[in-house]
């Protein structure tokens, strides 16, 4: 039987904190729980904060948990970043526009509650960029049956002009899910390691999952140990989903995110360590391949003839989708080689598996194609 859905002040005295996280006790939440997964979403900066199994104290995204008394909004967790990725221009940044944007660092309001909708919970929830001058309405669907969920995210242009813009989606996992061990993968092609400069930033260039540092050194991003060199590295995708899992299979769980090359054509790797340890990784996707204000990145244009930002017209609402989900994964699972996307599942095939051919599935009821 599904239990009981609300809206509340969550005490979140169960979360698994990142980085010393105590439990938090003054924050509004839509929490989401069907039968096999509960999911939290934040109100104060839109973070997806909390996604586990049904009965199990393992969160993958407690990175930045908020602190006990700490109600205001900000980045944590699964973040949104709009209208931008990275830095504002110097300018932009001297009247208050804060760095990824300001959607991680506004208030939400409350849309629609919970409610059961063919075969799945779902939200809806909302924000005005006053900046920016953009405003997003959120939907957000967790299957009844199982651990997915899907987001809908419909951003409209409230000013009379049209503009650029650039949207990141920002999951972010911590200990105790990412240790040395944790296994990342994505589908991603050509890459980078960001830092580079104008007019060749991309350069110099490997294929997924290398990265290439300044000084010249290949660093495989499967796994994280003590050096976080370079700390974010961009590839574009090829397919016509993108994909990206984390697996810890110490822990027997696997995250992992799907969605549509033509909503979001890059996916990014950001690598953190503090004191010789894994402490965070950024497995995001988004329409821009590079980590800059927007005056560079127009004059960079496009890169491997693939667009670094996008334009929305005054009055327009554009839509993205993506789905995540959680995975139960054996001891000796070795990484996702591909991921085959089909209206109802999702097949993850693993890479040098055990055993010949080894396959796992997802099942999306309740839920529709990304």
């Amino acid at each position: 039987m599904t239990k009981t859905v609300f809206v509340a002040v969550l005490a979140l005295a169960s979360a698994v904190g990142g980085q010393g996280a105590e439990p938090v006790s003054s924050r509004k939440t839509v929490v989401l729980e069907g039968n096999a997964a509960r999911l939290v979403i934040d109100l104060g900066g839109g973070a997806l904060s909390d996604f586990r199994l049904a009965g199990s104290e393992l969160n993958p995204l407690s990175w930045g948990t908020p602190k006990a008394g700490d109600g205001a909004a900000h980045a944590f967790g699964h973040f949104l970043c709009l209208d931008r990725w990275g830095p504002p221009s110097e300018a932009e940044g001297a009247r208050g526009m804060p760095y990824h944007g300001e959607a991680s660092n506004v208030e939400w309001a409350l849309v629609q509650p919970p409610m059961e909708k063919n075969g799945a919970r779902e939200t809806r929830i909302s924000a005005r960029l006053p900046k920016a001058g953009l405003s997003v309405t959120r939907i957000v669907r967790l299957s009844q049956a199982n651990a997915a969920f899907q987001v809908r995210e419909e951003i409209t242009n409230d000013r009379p002009l049209g503009r650029i813009f650039n949207v990141v989606q920002h999951p972010t996992i911590a200990p105790p899910f990412l240790d040395e061990s944790t296994l990342v993968d994505c589908n991603g092609t050509k890459g980078f390691a960001q830092g580079g400069a104008l007019p060749n930033p991309e350069e110099p260039s490997a294929e997924w999952p290398v990265a290439v540092t300044k000084a010249g050194e290949r660093v495989n991003l499967r796994q994280l140990g003590s050096d976080p060199n370079p700390n974010v590295a961009t590839f574009a995708i090829e397919e016509e989903y993108g994909w990206v899992t984390a697996a810890s299979p110490a822990k027997g769980l696997l995250l992992g995110y799907v969605w549509k090359k033509s909503d979001y054509p890059w996916v990014s790797m950001w690598r953190d360590v503090r004191e010789g340890k894994p402490a965070a990784r950024g497995l995001e996707f988004g329409t821009t391949g590079m980590h800059q204000p927007f005056p560079i990145l127009v004059k960079k244009g496009r890169l491997w003839d693939r667009p670094l930002f996008e334009y929305i017209d005054a009055g327009e609402t554009m839509a993205k989708s993506y789905q995540g989900f959680l995975l139960t994964i054996p001891a000796d699972f070795s990484g996702v080689a591909s991921m085959e996307v089909k209206p109802d599942r999702l097949i993850l095939r693993e890479s040098k598996a055990q055993k010949a051919g080894r396959e796992f599935m997802v099942s999306l009821n309740g839920l529709s194609e990304p």
